[in-house]
């Protein structure tokens, strides 16, 4: 775990210097995401019914044409619920990196852009007891992302950032009585804050 931090952090402060100094010469190339919401799961994982997730995700942007570009952040998911295999009030955390392309096109004259991404997820999932002791832990894998939403200029070079994403992560729990796969689809309606340099 420690190696993947370092190595994220490395490569996150090469992107960093990279890039704000090519921001000098190509204004609006670079950009930071923070933004917010709720989730809902699709289906259960194992018998456990989840209940509405929150979670929040911070995003460096970096374009590299008129309109197409790519992203890295890192994002936090918690899904309550009542019952599961792994006992009552357990709490279902996905945590990890998110990456990938993003397209984004003026909607005529309106100042309003529109916004597709589609990436790759590198998470985990943990479970944990009311007490906050983390109970299983399914170590990273990779998943799916797809995103669709609005830019909405606000003042200067900020904007608000309202979508909507879909993600899918598969990952397998390794309890004392059993071994299985498990699932994390969900929709997220996110809004975020949108900083371009």
């Amino acid at each position: 775990m420690k190696t993947r931090t370092v190595l994220f952090t490395t490569l996150l402060t090469v992107i960093l210097i990279v890039t704000t100094a090519q921001a000098q010469d190509n204004n609006g190339r670079f950009g930071f995401e923070l933004n917010a919401g709720i989730s809902h799961a699709t289906a259960e994982i194992g018998d456990a019914d989840l209940g509405t997730g929150i979670g929040f995700e911070g995003v460096f942007h970096y374009r590299i044409l008129k309109h197409a570009g790519v992203y890295l952040g890192w994002g936090w998911k918690h899904f309550p619920s009542e019952s599961s295999f792994a006992g009552e009030d357990i709490e279902f955390e996905e945590t990890g990196y998110v990456y990938g392309i993003q397209f984004k096109h003026p909607v005529g004259k309106s100042g309003l852009s529109y916004i597709l991404r589609a990436g790759g997820i590198w998470n985990h999932l943990e479970l944990e007891n009311s007490d906050g002791d983390i109970t299983y832990d399914t170590g990273h894998g990779a998943g799916w992302q797809v995103s669709g939403g609005l830019d909405i200029p606000l003042w200067r070079n900020w904007s608000l950032t309202p979508t909507i994403k879909y993600s899918s992560l598969n990952r397998d729990f390794e309890t004392e009585t059993d071994n299985f796969s498990a699932d994390l689809n969900y929709v997220a309606l996110h809004v975020g804050f949108f900083k371009n340099f």
